[in-house]
């Protein structure tokens, strides 16, 4: 019988312990991020990997230079 309390009240304090970690604070922790459009292909990325030039934002220094040729 002490056994079958033992394993109830280990399940309860687990099952309380995963209930906590998994609330919107944890989600929030891990942050969001800016999208932006290359201004040539239109692709949506993070702010942090793209290429900027002129306040225009590119997908990769391809399209940067492409752009940069026909302006």
């Amino acid at each position: 019988m002490l056994v079958v309390i033992g394993l109830l009240v280990g399940w309860w304090i687990a099952k309380r312990y995963r209930a906590r970690g998994s609330g919107p604070d944890e989600a929030g922790a891990r942050g969001t991020e800016d999208m932006v459009r290359c201004a040539v292909c239109g692709v949506h990325l993070p702010r942090s990997e793209s290429l900027v030039t002129r306040d225009r934002y590119y997908c990769s220094a391809e399209h940067q230079r492409e752009h940069a040729q026909t302006n």
